[in-house]
Parts: C-alpha cells; sequence; structure tokens
C-alpha cells in the first residue's frame, strides 16, 4: 500500500444526505462531537456558522465539506478511521440533520500497522471556516 488512507469517509447514503443539506443551506462543515450536548455525534452546521479553533484538526473532506474535531478527542482516535452514516431518527440538537427524520452517525474502524505507519505522528490543519 503506498496511498495514505482517509481519516474520514462517508458512506453512498452519507454522501447523498449531505448534497440534499448543501443545496438546502449552501457550504457546510462538519464537527465530531465530543460527548457534550449531542453526545458523540458528527455536527453538520452551515460552514459560516460555526467558528473553527486553532486546537481543532482537520480530518479531510467530505464531498467538499470539511471535517473536524478537537486535537484531545483527535489524540484518542488518531489510530481511527471515522466513517460517516445516516441512519433514521433525530438529529443533533444544534446539527442541520435535526428535525429531518435522519441523523449523521459516526462508525469507525482501527487502521492498519501499515496505515498508521502511512499516516505518521502529523495533526491535520486544513481548510479553515
Amino acid at each position: 500500500m503506498t496511498t495514505t488512507p482517509a481519516r474520514v469517509t462517508a458512506t453512498p447514503a452519507a454522501l447523498e444526505f449531505i448534497s440534499a443539506l448543501k443545496t438546502k443551506y449552501g457550504p457546510l462543515l462538519f464537527f465530531q462531537s465530543g460527548g457534550c450536548c449531542d453526545g458523540s455525534s458528527p455536527l453538520c452546521y452551515a460552514r459560516n456558522e460555526y467558528g473553527i479553533g486553532d486546537a481543532d484538526v482537520y480530518l479531510g473532506d467530505l464531498d467538499g465539506t470539511p471535517f473536524y474535531m478537537g486535537s484531545d478527542q483527535f489524540e484518542y482516535w488518531r489510530h481511527t478511521q471515522l466513517i460517516i452514516d445516516v441512519v433514521a431518527g433525530m438529529g443533533g440538537m444544534f446539527s442541520l440533520d435535526n428535525g429531518t427524520g435522519k441523523r449523521f452517525l459516526t462508525r469507525s474502524r482501527l487502521f492498519t500497522d501499515e496505515e498508521n505507519d502511512l499516516l505518521g505522528t502529523a495533526v491535520l490543519h486544513g481548510p479553515q471556516s
């Protein structure tokens, strides 16, 4: 393997839902909740309505939508690929999926030793909101 694995990916259903939300709200941003108000849900915001801080880690894009999490939480998840899915249910209270009858859900898998070697120890800093 020579390609660095994505730290975050999405299922086809999640990508379709993201597309629908982008059509309704414009550019979006995801932030992986760390367990406060909305548990550990991936929260979806209009890009201009959520401020990314210096301690937030950029994991990658889902169909052009940047995905972040806090650096403290990243230390626990750095060996794990996040797989964003969509299921029936109530979205996070502050998330744009709230009230749609669907919600984003984070699934995960551990990176292999080879994938961890490719990822190295770098913390990503990507596009700011």
